[in-house]
């Protein structure tokens, strides 16, 4: 990631420390972000920083000068397994297991989803934004399942205009706490990043327009009461099921991020797996439709639902 960073403070981000808002905006590691202050390459309001423990302020802008001599492409990385769900000469669409990071950013600079992709497909190199070539959207380090990769920069251009037009259709599996009161409804509710906590998201006004519909499959009442869901984005916001699920009350089990971990029933991570992917092929134009089986950590979870 070389060139320049210029960004205005958002109001989620006020009033924390420079040195994390940069490695925040700029998916850097923190010891990246404190040599750019050592070299005076950190400006905010046109001046330079000098303490990485200077609070921001909304609306300051900031600016930062990305070292040249750092690599931003991502390394090939073998040991990392794929599991691949479709494939052709234009697009993957491969199974995410829950733990894997999809790219390289502040806290992970390898052992990700895209340093295997880069292995297996080395022509993804130069597809899209150097840091995450052939993304076109993610998933959360937690969430499990599929997720469609450019292998051209064709492909990418067109599925980035699909993802944008929120034609894709994109279906989840979720396992909630409690009983939703309606068998079927719909969230839209907009999300943005929270004001306590800007690493989370939360509903806002201020936020981006965020829409979840989802259908109750099963109810259980043992160990705890719980719902089995099927969800469908609309659109795809950073976390939005997870967060839109805890707005209504019913959090996604697992989820201790979203006020989801609680004791009786604990997968690990969030009992979230993107099932189903249904997309226009960039090239022809076809339908395809891609499924993945709930993984077995979920299943052993929901065998203890009766």
């Amino acid at each position: 990631m070389n060139g320049r960073l210029d960004e205005t403070i958002p109001a989620a981000l006020a009033g924390e420390r420079v040195d994390r808002v940069v490695a925040l905006l700029g998916d850097l590691s923190r010891s990246a972000v404190s040599r750019l202050i050592d070299a005076g390459d950190v400006r905010v309001d046109d001046q330079v920083v000098r303490v990485a423990s200077r609070r921001v302020s909304a609306g300051e802008s900031l600016a930062v000068v990305l070292p040249e001599d750092i690599d931003p492409s991502p390394a090939p990385d073998p040991s990392i397994a794929l599991t691949v769900r479709f494939e052709d000469e234009h697009v993957v669409v491969v199974d995410k297991p829950a733990g894997l990071v999809v790219h390289p950013g502040a806290g992970n600079v390898d052992g990700t989803l895209v340093n295997a992709l880069v292995h297996r497909y080395p022509e993804i190199a130069g597809v899209g934004e150097v840091h995450r070539p052939g993304i076109v959207h993610r998933l959360d380090r937690g969430t499990s399942g599929l997720l469609v990769v450019a292998r051209t920069p064709r492909a990418h251009a067109e599925l980035v205009r699909q993802m944008s037009a929120h034609e894709p259709r994109r279906t989840y599996t979720a396992l909630t706490w409690g009983h939703l009161d309606s068998d079927s409804g719909t969230i839209d509710a907009p999300i943005g990043r929270s004001p306590r906590q800007p690493t989370r998201m939360a509903v806002s006004e201020q936020g981006r327009r965020a829409v979840t519909h989802y259908q109750v499959d099963e109810r259980f009442t043992s160990p705890r009461d719980t719902s089995l869901l099927t969800c469908r984005l609309e659109t795809g916001r950073t976390h939005q099921i997870r967060v839109h699920l805890r707005a209504i009350g019913h959090p996604v089990v697992g989820d201790r991020d979203y006020d989801g971990g609680r004791p009786g029933l604990d997968p690990g991570r969030p009992f979230l797996h993107a099932g189903e992917l249904r997309f226009a092929h960039p090239v022809s134009g076809d339908a395809v439709v891609v499924r993945a089986p709930l993984p077995e950590d979920l299943v052993a979870c929901l065998a203890d639902c009766a």
